[in-house]
């Protein structure tokens, strides 16, 4: 995956607002819409681009309580490991999930309506769960930064 200074405009400027046109961009990049659209379709296609998503508060839509879950497993075999993965990508109440190093396995975000939800949510997902050892839950008290911007490298000419 490689990428130029224009792309690297390109994704600073995306980074902050995903809802301009290719013309905006194009013009904050120094480039045509077209040759724009052309760029943010290769960056897409490559993986660059991971997704184009929105932000949403979960506040808003009722679901004010926040939790970041650390998770130990009973053993770092690869097929629990797998196992694990797939039970976070299929469940709607991790908003994000990581696999780490350090104290714990996982690091969750995930979200609930109410304490008593999110009790139902640890019983289902996480004591029915025999590869899980123990899970420390912090309950997040105010969300002080919302973003997937990323710093983007700009990268030296050849």
């Amino acid at each position: 995956m490689q990428y130029d200074r224009t792309d690297a405009r390109i994704l600073e400027i995306v980074q902050k607002n995903n809802r301009l046109t290719s013309e905006v961009i194009g013009e904050m990049a120094g480039l045509s819409a077209t040759a724009c659209q052309r760029r943010l379709k290769r960056l897409r296609s490559e993986g660059i681009i991971e997704a184009d998503v929105s932000i949403v508060s979960a506040k808003a839509v009722g679901r004010p309580i926040q939790m970041l879950v650390l998770v130990s497993l009973e053993r770092e075999r690869a097929d629990i490991i797998d196992r694990f993965k797939r039970a976070i990508k299929s469940s709607a109440e991790v908003v994000n999930g990581f696999y780490v190093t350090g104290d714990a396995d996982f690091v969750l975000y995930i979200t609930a309506r109410t304490m008593e939800d999110y009790e139902q949510f640890t019983r289902r997902f996480f004591y029915e769960n025999r590869d899980i050892k123990g899970f420390k839950t912090m309950v997040v008290m105010d969300r002080v930064k919302a973003s997937f911007a990323v710093p983007v490298e700009i990268p030296t000419e050849d």
